[in-house]
């Protein structure tokens, strides 16, 4: 099943109306062109990205736009999720890797070189759910979304549900989970907000890319976790935003740290992301958020890239794609469900950024 995700034109979108991103429930390939530079190749230069689904609407309509103005730099990119694309980078075998949690000490150990990890995006992980004649807005509590991935709430009039949502007539329909099946960086996220809400799920299950789910059906990518949900009836499942909106999937309501029914937006996400100023790749949850306002199940993605590069002219296009996205590029994310990195966040991807080097040292990005 292929679902196409359209970026329509607008004042804040420019170049978008040709976008189109085809999300497949396998692994989504797909050629884009991006950045310039000043490169003597008659060729031009070539990136090669793997990784997180929770970018690929991004970095779509992102890489397109930079196409416009630099046309002389080619960006292919396998949205295969977090997980294939540590390893893909690791390995050597592209220019740079995307995830929405970054490598730890032993993946870095295992990569060929030092490793820089520059934030990309933000974005909300919509718990997104099938469930005919009831529209978006179904409340759950942090316990009982808990509950659910537990296979302890096991329909959709449970008390549990029912007495959070007393003006809904919720059918005594059977819920089927729907997760990831592959290393994910949303599973991360996911499991990693779980966690926070559930001793339970901390002790059993725990905050992974995979874990062992006690319940339900896997699906690969996010987008194969959309179309599953989108086709049965009952279905609940998780995935970054921009997926439920582009595919018009009804999103809960989730109760956050301060006991409100938030949904995932623009200024709940954004909100999150404020009460967690000093986020680093070390440092990087902001599930749970205490804010009033602050939606509960939040999270960054990571470019992934090596400090030093073996190819001056690919080392310069690289330093120069990443800086654009984590500045100008920002502004593209918008309609599509994200929310602009915070300055603070932009000096570290910045400051990162201009530790990448050439072959012989030089400076990347002046």
């Amino acid at each position: 099943m292929t679902t196409m995700i359209h970026a329509r034109r607008g004042t804040r979108h420019r170049t978008a109306r040709a976008v189109t991103v085809a999300i497949a429930a396998g692994a989504l390939v797909m050629s884009l062109a991006g950045a310039s530079l000043a490169s003597p190749t008659r060729g031009g230069v070539t990136l090669n990205g793997a990784g997180s689904t929770f970018d690929n609407p991004l970095f779509t309509s992102a890489f397109y736009t930079y196409h416009q103005s630099h046309p002389s730099v080619t960006i292919n990119y396998a949205a295969v999720g977090s997980g294939s694309g540590i390893a893909q980078f690791q390995a050597g075998t592209v220019n740079f890797g995307a995830s929405d949690v970054p490598m730890t000490k032993d993946q870095i150990a295992a990569a060929k070189g030092p490793t820089l990890q520059i934030p990309v995006a933000l974005g909300g992980v919509a718990i997104i759910y099938k469930l005919n004649g009831i529209g978006r807005g179904v409340r759950l509590t942090r316990s009982t979304l808990a509950n659910i991935f537990l296979g302890k709430v096991t329909y959709w009039d449970a008390n549990a549900i029912k007495s959070q949502n007393p003006s809904l007539h919720l059918p005594h329909t059977k819920i089927t989970v729907v997760h990831r099946s592959d290393g994910s960086g949303t599973t991360y996220i996911t499991t990693d907000a779980l966690s926070h809400f559930s001793s339970t799920w901390s002790t059993q299950v725990g905050a992974n890319t995979t874990v062992n789910w006690p319940t339900g059906v896997g699906a690969t990518g996010s987008a194969g976790v959309a179309a599953l949900v989108a086709q049965t009836q009952g279905a609940i499942g998780y995935v970054e935003l921009a997926y439920a909106k582009a595919n018009h999937i009804t999103y809960a309501r989730i109760q956050n740290a301060k006991g409100n029914f938030i949904s995932p937006g623009p200024s709940s996400v954004a909100s999150a992301a404020s009460d967690f100023p000093n986020v680093s790749a070390t440092n990087f949850s902001i599930v749970n958020a205490p804010g009033d306002r602050s939606y509960p199940i939040c999270g960054y993605s990571w470019m992934l890239v090596y400090k030093n590069q073996g190819s001056l002219d690919t080392g310069k296009a690289l330093a120069q794609v990443a800086n654009w996205l984590t500045h100008t590029g920002q502004t593209l994310g918008a309609p599509l469900g994200y929310v602009p990195l915070p300055a603070s966040i932009q000096a570290l991807a910045l400051k990162t950024i201009k530790k990448m080097r050439g072959p012989n040292g030089q400076v990347l990005l002046p």
